[in-house]
């Protein structure tokens, strides 16, 4: 494994050997839903993988829409992205504070924007801990890079795709909890309709994980997580979950399983179950 070709995911082991790599570059995408937008940031000043600069993920969302992981011109994320010190030839590895819950959406918004050498630290920060390797308190500042981005749109779908997938059968998988999907249990954002958009598949994204180290699955476990689900993961497949994030956990285990198709609808329930007229399913 070379830092020419990343896998979807590397453990902590391997990126202790490769920190000081040149050419390699490591993000925090932490992000946490409900609390001050600037928890994150605190969280990572006090103490973050040695050499990680801080990925905010709100900065990089459409500053124009009303959504809240709306993705942006690519321009906009040239922006953000060239100003951490980022270049298109950097290889980048990116981890989360939680484990698994920001960093595979940091991951897909790098590959939808047309960067490929990219992966995830499976388990993030919890992982890293746990095998004895050391956190740093220092800034991190690097020079700024011009960054070019690609037009993100050949990865994502919009509102009338995903109607259109509805309507004609295609495969949606939805990575929220049960009682969520199910209608059972209210939304977190105030104002969005509970239950899932109609034909969808259920597969919470904590069910990619292993329950004790929270790593991602192994391949042969993937692929039966999405069979129990009734997914095919060789058909197309479109990813969504509350806001755009979790469903990224689908889509990098997709991407695990080599899946030849895979979308993630990125207004996802924030923008379907918000919008009148939509039809909206409840129950399993």
């Amino acid at each position: 494994m070379t830092l020419e070709h990343l896998p979807v995911v590397v453990n902590a082991d391997w990126l202790a050997r490769h920190l000081t790599t040149p050419g390699l570059r490591i993000v925090d995408a932490s992000w946490s839903m409900g609390g001050p937008a600037s928890a994150a940031r605190y969280a990572y000043q006090a103490g973050h993988l040695p050499g990680a600069v801080f990925l905010d993920l709100d900065a990089t969302a459409d500053p124009g829409s009303s959504l809240p992981h709306a993705l942006a011109p690519a321009q906009h994320f040239g922006r953000v992205v060239g100003a951490l010190g980022i270049g298109n030839d950097d290889a980048v590895v990116i981890y989360d504070r939680a484990g698994m819950h920001t960093g595979p959406r940091a991951w897909w918004l790098f590959k939808a924007y047309g960067h490929d050498r990219v992966a995830v630290l499976d388990g993030g920060l919890p992982r890293w801990l746990a095998a004895g390797r050391p956190i740093d308190s220092a800034p991190v500042v690097l020079p700024p890079r011009d960054y070019l981005a690609a037009d993100p749109w050949a990865h994502a779908c919009t509102q009338a795709e995903v109607l259109h997938a509805s309507q004609t059968g295609a495969q949606i998988v939805d990575a929220r909890s049960p009682g969520r999907y199910r209608g059972d249990d209210a939304e977190p954002r105030p104002g969005l309709r509970s239950g899932h958009i109609p034909g969808s598949r259920n597969l919470p994204y904590t069910a990619l994980l292993d329950p004790i180290d929270g790593t991602l699955l192994p391949a042969e476990d993937l692929q039966q997580a999405f069979e129990r689900a009734g997914v095919d993961p060789t058909m197309p497949v479109i990813c969504t979950c509350g806001s755009g994030v979790t469903a990224c956990v689908i889509r990098l285990a997709l991407a695990r399983l080599g899946a030849p198709s895979a979308m993630v609808y990125d207004g996802s329930w924030t923008e379907w179950g918000s919008t009148p007229g939509l039809p909206v399913a409840t129950g399993p």
